[in-house]
């Protein structure tokens, strides 16, 4: 297996001097200025390990609007209010949509979901389900009795933590976790303990949504570089591929719970969360945008792991140091019980 890496490699190195030495070096009339790229891997040796400053400092050189490509794939860069309000206003419906990458077919089903599926009908539908489904004035009153015991709950433990250092972030998460999974999914579905089948622990769940960030914010040589797919040198695929399997378990677990309990019900059933919600939908042949059984997956796990990909307004960034607060109650006891 070795072997065959060096075999790979040295045709790749192989293949990117053929094409150097063929590569057109004529003008960019019809494109903004900007460094001219290497062949394969384009100007990805311009960008260090702070991207923003070396996009600085190139910006500099070239201009307000600069034209460049990591690998393959080409980027218009923008460094100016003016600039910027003709992207985002102006021209927001050519450059709305998100590119087709490894993350989105390997982790949200196949862009299934609408997190980091493209600008396209099915993006628009999902958005429209969520928006009449999910986030509905209806909705969001008929939940506030979760927010306001999850609060309570979130008081209860701070205080029960009164005098002692505590990591806030995973008091703020698992806040936020139980009002996301009690209002999509019916009720808690991780624990303490790994006992109960079908549950997550929370730092099971924690650590899955931690490398779902972390896969979806690497940077994928072969989403770049289109021809070094295959290799997965850096194992990300890998990874996203063990993480999807863990995740659709969990939500397969998830959705047969709803369906048997709709079973058992029969015409007494009556949709007590977002995913009987979702459910319904997918078997109503009058519904203009069909939902399959990954879609509804796809939406579910975006509600779940939009969480952390907000990153809790900045209190989960990792820190060399964690952050730790000392809890200390301003109201009487029994306030919080």
């Amino acid at each position: 297996m070795e072997s065959l890496s060096w075999i790979l490699l040295a045709t790749a190195i192989s293949l990117l001097i053929i094409k150097f030495l063929n590569y057109p070096h004529g003008s960019r009339k019809s494109l903004p200025p900007g460094p001219r790229p290497w062949p394969l891997i384009g100007n990805l040796n311009l960008i260090g390990p702070l991207p923003h400053q070396s996009l600085h400092n190139l910006s500099q050189t070239y201009g307000k609007l600069m034209y460049i490509t990591v690998g393959s794939v080409p980027f218009l860069i923008v460094s100016s209010p003016d600039m910027a309000k003709r992207f985002l206003k102006t021209h927001d419906h050519i450059f709305a949509s998100r590119p087709y990458n490894a993350a989105g077919k390997y982790t949200s089903y196949n862009y299934q979901g609408i997190l980091l599926a493209p600008f396209n009908d099915h993006w628009k539908h999902g958005r429209k389900i969520l928006l009449n489904e999910v986030f509905s004035s209806k909705r969001l009153d008929s939940s506030e009795y979760i927010r306001v015991q999850e609060m309570h709950d979130f008081l209860s433990s701070l205080h029960a933590s009164s005098g002692n250092p505590i990591m806030l972030k995973e008091h703020v998460l698992r806040m936020i976790l139980c009002m996301i999974s009690r209002t999509v999914l019916g009720h808690k579905y991780f624990n303490e303990s790994i006992d109960e089948k079908g549950t997550l622990t929370f730092e099971e769940i924690e650590e899955m949504m931690d490398e779902f960030s972390q896969l979806n914010v690497a940077m994928n040589l072969g989403d770049w570089i289109p021809w070094m797919r295959f290799m997965d040198l850096q194992g990300y695929v890998k990874r996203m591929k063990a993480l999807s399997k863990r995740f659709d378990s969990f939500l397969e677990y998830v959705c047969d719970e709803h369906r048997n309990r709709k079973k058992a019900e029969r015409e007494g059933f009556v949709a007590k969360d977002v995913v009987d919600v979702l459910l319904k939908l997918a078997q109503d042949p009058d519904l203009e945008f069909k939902l399959n059984s990954d879609a509804v997956k796809g939406l579910m796990q975006d509600l779940i792991i939009d969480i952390k990909m907000d990153e809790v307004y900045g209190l989960s960034t990792k820190r060399k140091y964690p952050l730790h607060v000392i809890p200390e109650p301003r109201l009487p006891g029994n306030m919080y019980n």
